[in-house]
């Protein structure tokens, strides 16, 4: 009962904010006498304002076309909302400027020329979320195996499979590693979105996914919603290892990986990390999907942590307020202390399904 609680006032809370950005929009848009259709506009506002709260709750709960669908469309305009909201409040700081200073301003016409610019910025945002690029990165390891050097993985994570994109997509990111021949891939974590979906018929063409020295898997917070069971299990029936607070040892290289939840609480990651006896002394990767806690990682030994998580924002406004959160690990390969940070962009996208300033990829890392 508590945990609905909590989640009926955060769905009330992100409804209202909705709203507001609506009435913004309505407001900005018929702020003069002669901007006409000011009925039909509300209405329409109105009802754009409820489709990601309703689209989301019957995706969490429901999987077919008509679903899909909706929640396509209630996505995307989520996205695109974003940039119109960043227009009027640019049309309004205009506004205020121009009144204190006396200068004249055709505020409708700036609204249309600003609106316009957002809604191509989103369209090209669609756009560019379906762009998946290979990015490369070169790490030097201390104690790095011999056996190691040389030698290529592939980093992959944030897929969110669910209503947006689905087994086709996941096809397609598994025939562009493929193609690198990576001697091992890591997935860390949100392969899934969350939503209600087959999990096994979705995990599937991981079965196609193959590595000379393995293919490793960490739980994201998007399997850990709820059960993540149901998920894990796909994952793993596809061929895949499952890396649940535990370290494995290839060619000499320690490989670990802790979920989501048990790394998400300081305390806890520190003390699991303690379980897994990394050694310091010799080469280490740590597969956990959020660059939450750095330093943990370094004081556990660890050389070298894989995360996404971040999206990098996935667009404005959020990229501002997710580089202020996770600062230099928000993105790319970033030092602290002894340890370096890989973190991924990832390769799809929650919610709306658009990228503008930050690019879908797949992480391709020569060892060296």
């Amino acid at each position: 009962m508590r945990n609905r609680g909590r989640l009926v006032r955060f769905i009330v809370i992100v409804q209202c904010i909705l709203f507001l950005a609506h009435w913004l929009l309505y407001r900005t848009w018929t702020f003069q006498e002669h901007a006409s259709g000011s009925i039909w506009l509300s209405v329409g506002l109105g009802f754009l304002s409820i489709t990601f709260i309703s689209a989301s709750l019957l995706a969490f709960n429901y999987t077919n076309a008509a679903v899909r669908f909706y929640y396509r469309i209630a996505a995307v305009w989520a996205g695109l909302l974003s940039f119109l909201f960043v227009a009027a409040v640019c049309a309004w700081a205009v506004f205020a400027v121009t009144s204190a200073v006396g200068a004249p301003l055709n505020f409708h016409r700036l609204v249309e020329l600003l609106f316009g610019i957002a809604l191509l910025a989103g369209l090209s945002g669609v756009i560019n979320a379906s762009l998946t690029r290979i990015t490369r990165a070169t790490v030097r390891l201390a104690n790095m195996p011999v056996a190691w050097r040389g030698r290529r993985a592939a980093l992959i994570s944030d897929l969110h499979l669910g209503h947006v994109r689905n087994g086709n997509f996941l096809r397609r990111m598994i025939a562009k590693i493929l193609r690198e021949e990576p001697h091992a891939v890591f997935i860390a974590g949100d392969l899934y979105d969350g939503t209600a979906i087959d999990a096994m018929k979705a995990a599937a063409p991981l079965s196609k996914l193959t590595a000379p020295h393995g293919v490793y898997f960490v739980a994201g917070n998007h399997e850990q919603f709820r059960d993540d069971s149901k998920y894990l299990n796909a994952v793993q029936a596809a061929g895949v290892r499952v890396l649940h607070n535990e370290k494995v040892e290839v060619d000499g290289l320690q490989i670990a990986g802790v979920p989501y939840r048990l790394a998400w609480e300081p305390n806890v990651f520190a003390s699991v990390l303690r379980a897994l006896h990394l050694d310091p002394d010799r080469a280490s990767i740590l597969l956990t999907h959020a660059p939450d806690h750095p330093e943990i990682s370094e004081a556990a030994g660890v050389s070298l942590q894989l995360s996404g998580h971040t999206h990098l924002g996935q667009f404005i406004p959020w990229s501002w307020i997710a580089k202020r959160i996770y600062r230099q690990f928000v993105y790319g390969l970033s030092q602290i202390g002894r340890m370096q940070v890989f973190t991924s962009s990832g390769a799809g996208t929650w919610g709306p399904p658009l990228r503008l300033g930050s690019n879908p990829e797949i992480v391709l890392l020569q060892f060296e």
